[in-house]
């Protein structure tokens, strides 16, 4: 749930970046950092392991502007996308006030897609969460690799394994690139601050 401070007149809510390992989580960020610098307040923290995957998480405050004449700030976290991190991926996700759940359009992750959706279901309802009523938009990333001699999904596929229930807001991504972030990013803010309106009316 946001938190809103009215003597502070501000309104802070999380969005955390869901999905398996390897799949553009923190690759969304970084370009977020990187293209978004009027919004950004303070520095992203990343911890990485040797393979440079995400071990904890990535943190990135946004300045967004007001709601109901209160300021915004965004929070943005990933989630480690491993199996063997999901302790950590459980403690990310609280206090979640939207999810975006990064996809892998490489063929040979479909099985990963399908257990992290899964994992994040899972993890909501530990919280008392319904993954059919949070705040959730999906990201197809790695739109870019097709045509490249590497076996990518088609979008009807994807949609039919991970939003044939759900029939949430869906964006094609390319994070390396830039492609999509931005609208994906918007997509989810949208579905919060409805919420949050709601919340507060």
């Amino acid at each position: 749930m946001a938190i809103v401070n009215l003597k502070k007149r501000q309104i802070e809510c999380k969005i955390a970046y869901y999905g398996p390992g390897r799949g553009g989580k923190t690759t969304n960020l970084k370009y977020i950092h990187k293209s978004f610098k009027n919004q950004v307040i303070g520095e992203m923290v990343s911890i990485n392991t040797d393979g440079d995957r995400t071990l904890f998480f990535d943190f990135l405050p946004l300045d967004l502007g007001k709601v109901r004449g209160c300021d915004l700030h965004v929070q943005l976290y990933t989630v480690p996308g491993q199996v063997r991190y999901s302790s950590t991926r459980k403690l990310v996700l609280r206090g979640a006030d939207g999810v975006i759940f990064v996809a892998d359009s490489l063929e040979v992750r479909r099985e990963k897609n399908l257990l992290s959706l899964k994992d994040l279901q899972q993890n909501l309802r530990d919280y008392g969460l319904s993954i059919f009523t949070v705040p959730l938009v999906m990201q197809f990333n790695k739109r870019d690799l097709d045509g490249e001699n590497v076996p990518i999904m088609p979008i009807e596929k994807m949609k039919h394994d991970l939003n044939r229930q759900l029939k949430v807001p869906f964006f094609p991504g390319s994070a390396s690139k830039g492609g999509g972030v931005g609208k994906t990013l918007h997509g989810c803010l949208k579905l919060v601050m409805q919420a949050v309106q709601k919340e507060l009316s």
